[in-house]
């Protein structure tokens, strides 16, 4: 009517051969008035996807939770629901995740750039060495790959023990006792030059043959003794004596419970004296008894 105005929409659909440019179009009314446009296409649609990573190295141990961090833009012309894997070696485990959820397949629209963070885990009995892992992200049109790099540097620990087990022995005040021990490499890269040492008891002694390890493979294991000297002044009951091994890379300790004993020496000169001690009221009773 006269002197109303009306709001419209209008859709315009860009073919996804259309080059780029500006484009202009005039909207038409009945020859009375005209609307100019442009529409300007910045980008073809090139049907392809771009999977990238700023960081695709990382270097730690077998117990290492390594993290990158890709970027995954789609750069079609319509939403794309992207599904997540990765070819990871066997015992390895691969979690992806979007803003802190753990996900299996990304949804990204047209134009747009999604995060996807990459957890590896590798396993606990993983060797040292490097170890390439392709990671994809793919739809039924189109796909794209990154290889990331996981590089294993060997893990470090060591346990300190006995041949059977047992971390308490007796020992009798002044004496000399060897103990056998039993150092394990428990990781999984070599170490070398493992110091033993044990923590102070008053006017105890410890020292241990050999007192330095030169090398010891993963997985392997050495014998050494420890020779433990009691205090001569020492008291019957508990002593702990704290034992450790240990290199730059890893160490390892162990608490032994030495029970000091009254020597068996003392326990006959404590009967002699008490044959003594009744021998002589024996001999009293016999000499003054009847008086």
């Amino acid at each position: 009517m006269p002197g109303e105005s009306k709001n419209f929409s209008l859709k315009v659909e860009v073919p996804r051969k259309a080059n780029k440019g500006t484009y202009n179009f005039k909207v038409l009314a009945k020859e009375l008035a005209e609307l100019p446009l442009s529409i300007t296409v910045s980008e073809q649609d090139t049907y392809q996807t771009e999977f990238t990573t700023k960081q695709p190295n990382m270097q730690g141990n077998s117990k290492t939770n390594f993290q990158f961090n890709a970027s995954l833009r789609n750069r079609t012309a319509e939403q794309q629901v992207y599904a997540l894997t990765a070819d990871a070696p066997r015992g390895w485990n691969v979690v992806f995740k979007i803003s802190g959820r753990q996900v299996s397949s990304a949804l990204v629209e047209p134009g747009a750039t999604e995060t996807v963070s990459i957890e590896m885990t590798p396993p606990a009995t993983v060797s040292t060495g490097t170890y390439k892992i392709p990671v994809k992200a793919a739809t039924l049109q189109t796909a794209a790959e990154i290889e990331l790099e996981a590089v294993i540097i060997g893990s470090y620990q060591l346990e300190l023990t006995t041949l059977r087990g047992l971390l308490s022995r007796d020992i009798t005040a002044g004496e000399t006792k060897r103990l056998d021990l039993l150092v394990k490499n428990e990781g999984s890269g070599e170490l070398k030059d493992i110091q033993l040492s044990a923590g102070r008891l008053a006017d105890w002694e410890v020292s241990f043959e050999p007192a330095t390890i030169e090398r010891l493979n993963a997985g392997e294991s050495t014998e050494v003794k420890a020779i433990v000297k009691a205090s001569k002044k020492a008291l019957p009951g508990d002593y702990v004596v704290k034992m450790e091994a240990k290199n730059p890379e890893a160490n390892a300790s162990a608490e032994f419970r030495m029970t000091v004993k009254t020597s068996a020496l003392w326990g006959w000169l404590g009967l002699l004296i008490i044959v003594l001690v009744l021998g002589g009221l024996f001999w009293l009773f016999r000499k003054y008894g009847r008086r």
